[in-house]
């Protein structure tokens, strides 16, 4: 694999886009590579013994409780830019997946069932009996399996750049993700990915494994789709319009969950309890701290419906 190549990993299970290096090269990298906001002072964090593994959790503000779900090779910290937004009413927790940050890795391989068991264990723990969740990419993917597999602790859900299939992302994303292993640790050794596992990992040495774990488990096909029909809370699907994953597929989702099959109806009465969110402008790697993905969700997951009638706006211009 060529040198030139940069590395950005943030995918359902860790995905790779390649860019050459160049001088626009590193100008179009997303805004979150050169410049993050620094993360806000949690109010409480630590380490939880979870199914074998020490998840490391941090919670923030006050309010209803949100699970907040980083993408692959990321942390929560990932979140940064608008997470002192969505901790304003809420209590936000935070938790670095498995391997991933302040969370060692462990003896298994990654699955996102087996995160899906983990993070519904994590709620219990924290002293929750359910939870909002959002996760992006290897979050939602994680999110996704939590709410199949334990629905009692999911009271809304949004699925932030999230498939349901591997089929789901452009042909050459999937050529690229099963390139990913341990032959890349050291041409990441510049990278922010690398930079930000170093400076929290309890074994910095293991990143190697990481890549070997998160490539395994890229080259797995899978397909969700008889799962979808389970998630009987309110679903929000938010992705880029220019997101690694296919725009049918996106729709495909969509319509899985009840939406997009019919007109709502002039008094909204054939509405389904689920959203989908195309945000204009934005891509896979940037999509996670817009703040326009904030001004969608939190309505959401506030369970706020109410939208003004036609005569409502009319009158309000008269």
């Amino acid at each position: 694999m060529s040198r030139s190549m940069f590395f950005a990993i943030f995918a359902s299970a860790a995905a790779l886009f390649a860019a050459p290096g160049s001088t626009k090269a590193e100008e179009a990298k997303p805004a979150m590579i050169t410049e993050m906001k620094a993360m806000p002072e949690p109010a409480k964090s630590g380490l939880l013994p979870i199914n074998g593994l020490n998840y490391y959790y941090a919670v923030y503000g006050n309010g209803e409780p949100l699970l907040l779900l980083h993408g692959g090779l990321g942390t929560t910290d990932m979140f940064a830019p608008i997470l002192p937004k969505l901790a304003e009413n809420r209590t936000v927790i935070g938790v670095d997946l498995h391997g991933h940050g302040r969370t060692a890795l462990g003896d298994r391989p990654l699955s996102l069932e087996a995160m899906g068991d983990d993070m519904a264990a994590i709620v219990k723990a924290l002293g929750y009996e359910q939870v909002d969740v959002m996760g992006y990419s290897l979050g939602g993917g994680v999110a996704f399996r939590m709410a199949v597999q334990h629905p009692e602790t999911v009271r809304r859900l949004v699925l932030v750049s999230t498939g349901y299939a591997s089929d789901g992302f452009y042909a050459d994303m999937r050529t690229q993700q099963a390139q990913v292993g341990a032959a890349m640790a050291d041409m990441m050794k510049d990278t922010p990915m690398y930079k930000s596992y170093a400076a929290v990992a309890p074994h910095p040495q293991d990143f190697p494994k990481l890549l070997d774990q998160l490539g395994a488990h890229m080259r797995k096909d899978y397909d969700y789709s008889a799962d979808v029909a389970k998630l009987k809370m309110p679903v929000m699907l938010v992705f880029g319009d220019s997101d690694m994953y296919r725009p049918e597929h996106e729709i495909k989702f969509y319509q899985m969950l009840g939406g997009g099959l019919k007109d709502a109806g002039w008094m909204r009465e054939n509405l389904s309890q689920n959203r989908l969110a195309i945000l204009p402008n934005r891509t896979h790697y940037d999509v996670f701290f817009a703040p326009e993905l904030v001004a969608a969700a939190l309505p959401f997951l506030n369970g706020e419906t109410k939208v003004k009638t036609w005569d409502e706006i009319v009158s309000e211009t008269n």
